[in-house]
């Protein structure tokens, strides 16, 4: 592959433009370079949750399994940046998606149904997961609004929804794991 990166700073961007990967120049405001940092900010927090993650393994090797669905997930979401920086460029697919709702599926199953609404919170990994899963939304939002204006193709937008979807169940079964209750919400009491 070689060397991508010969210089940090290149000074081109510094008048407010950037490059993207099909050569065009666009504002840094540009729907397609703001899609591309909400997908990468919530690659940063998915990392933060991971090096939680693996620091309570010793303790409890059951988030182990966790680990090991989420950890895939940064590289799609770098194949999800490369994809919305060069729109002829097609690295996500189906088979992603499946492998989050296998996932998914496997986990509401063994966490049985949501009765009521949940707060994020319990412990710092539950809280964490659940700034994934916003973070996650909002680069849907992001995409959607460049998807507007500029038509997606590929998996791309499917892939972020169910990431989305996977981030709330995996808040949940870090809760299991830790054997933390969930903070279950409790609606504002009616005046009297």
């Amino acid at each position: 592959m070689g060397f991508r990166l010969s210089k940090i700073y290149t000074r081109t961007g510094d008048k407010g433009e950037t490059g993207l990967g099909d050569g065009r120049r666009v504002t840094k405001d540009h729907p397609r370079v703001e899609a591309i940092g909400e997908v990468d900010t919530l690659n940063s927090q998915l990392g933060l949750l991971l090096a939680g993650l693996e620091g309570l393994v010793s303790a409890l090797p059951a988030v182990q399994e966790v680990i090991d669905v989420l950890a895939p997930c940064q590289h799609r979401l770098f194949d999800l940046g490369g994809e919305l920086a060069m729109p002829t460029y097609q690295a996500l697919n189906a088979a992603e998606i499946e492998r989050l709702e296998t996932a998914i599926d496997r986990w509401n199953e063994e966490l049985g149904p949501l009765e009521n609404f949940i707060l994020p919170g319990g412990s710092a990994l539950i809280a964490q997961a659940h700034v994934c899963r916003s973070l996650a939304r909002s680069a849907e939002r992001r995409c959607q609004h460049l998807n507007a204006i500029e038509p997606l193709a590929g998996v791309g937008m499917a892939y972020i929804n169910r990431l989305s979807d996977l981030l709330f169940v995996v808040a949940r079964i870090i809760a299991r794991r830790e054997g933390v209750a969930e903070i279950l919400w409790e609606p504002a009491k009616k005046p009297e």
